[in-house]
């Protein structure tokens, strides 16, 4: 299993290929935010290359900069400030976390695009998984219709909240496969009411984390290249 520690000696061919991490235990939300920083400056000063690290957390709350006081409605969790765009959303066992660690000014420095591309990777992802997910306008995530299910109206099965410094990105995406449904129920999710969260399992996908992180992979280059 690997430490969650992002600093390894790379080679100059390092530096142009992507690094796929992918951790076996649940890390510290906090050591997951230094780690984060760590890479980010390593990549910007040229010392290491771009990565995408797949995880799970203990369960937390985690507040964007611009969540809202009311939108904590039962604090049941460690909260830790984020830094990332966004309002209060939960981790915990069960969600795919992917940090995505890439670097814009190489890439293309338009961070509207960077967003837009997230969310394609993870519709294509769900589309591999057999699952039809989609966008919503005014409603940041993905998407899913919950009539297709035996249910009614939409819920949400994936966020999205990032941030970029010095045109590096960290954190990410978070995919809900199989997590206690209960626990967002702490928070009013990324400040959108009227409509519930969902997961994989809900919807009676029932599949083992290494097929998520096999699909993540397998679409990853029809979006990023």
């Amino acid at each position: 299993m690997s430490n969650g520690l992002p600093e390894d000696r790379h080679s100059a061919n390092d530096l142009h290929r992507l690094d796929w991490q992918v951790e076996t235990g649940l890390v510290p939300y906090e050591r997951a935010l230094a780690a984060m920083d760590e890479r980010v400056d390593a990549i910007r000063e040229g010392l290491a290359g771009e990565r995408v690290w797949l995880l799970q957390h203990p369960a937390v709350y985690t507040a964007g900069t611009s969540a809202r006081p009311q939108d904590m409605l039962d604090a049941r969790f460690p909260v830790f400030q984020a830094g990332r765009g966004g309002q209060y959303t939960y981790h915990g066992p069960g969600q795919r976390v992917a940090y995505v660690m890439l670097d814009l000014q190489r890439r293309g420095p338009d961070i509207r695009r960077y967003v837009a591309d997230l969310e394609q990777w993870l519709i294509l992802t769900l589309h591999e998984l057999g699952i039809a997910a989609g966008r919503r306008e005014g409603r940041v995530g993905l998407w899913i219709d919950m009539t297709r299910y035996g249910g009614s109206g939409e819920s949400k099965i994936a966020a999205i909240g990032v941030r970029v410094r010095r045109w590096v990105t960290f954190h990410g995406i978070s995919l809900n496969v199989d997590p206690d449904l209960s626990h967002f129920e702490g928070i009013v999710p990324c400040g959108i009411t009227g409509h519930g969260v969902t997961s994989l399992a809900a919807i009676g996908a029932t599949l083992p984390m290494h097929q998520i992180d096999q699909a993540l992979q397998q679409a990853w280059p029809r979006v990023f290249g």
